[in-house]
């Protein structure tokens, strides 16, 4: 469970990031979360586009479901954005905001 500091600390860190997954028409499919897994495994802290075509209610409800099928953690939801992070087995994003 992150701390308000360190969520507040993952966003900043997340503001200049382009997103490097996109929700679209298919929803969360198992090729998906395996991309998904690999990017947090490779970065840690990642942001991701839901397109209009999602079939989701909000991009909350796609933040959630990502999360759980990653065992990610949700840092921020805005707009169609969301940002995730899971720590890796060699921490970065922690060294990060801890220095």
């Amino acid at each position: 469970m992150l701390t308000s500091k360190q969520r507040a600390a993952m966003r900043k860190l997340a503001n200049g990031y382009d997103a490097v997954v996109q929700i679209g028409k298919d929803g969360i499919t198992d090729t998906l979360v395996k991309g998904v897994w690999d990017v947090l495994e490779a970065r840690e802290l990642i942001k991701v586009n839901v397109q209009e075509t999602a079939p989701f209610e909000s991009t909350r409800e796609a933040c959630d479901a990502l999360c759980e099928k990653t065992h990610a953690e949700a840092v921020q939801v805005i707009g169609r954005k969301f940002v995730i992070f899971r720590e890796s087995r060699e921490p970065k994003v922690m060294k990060k905001i801890s220095e």
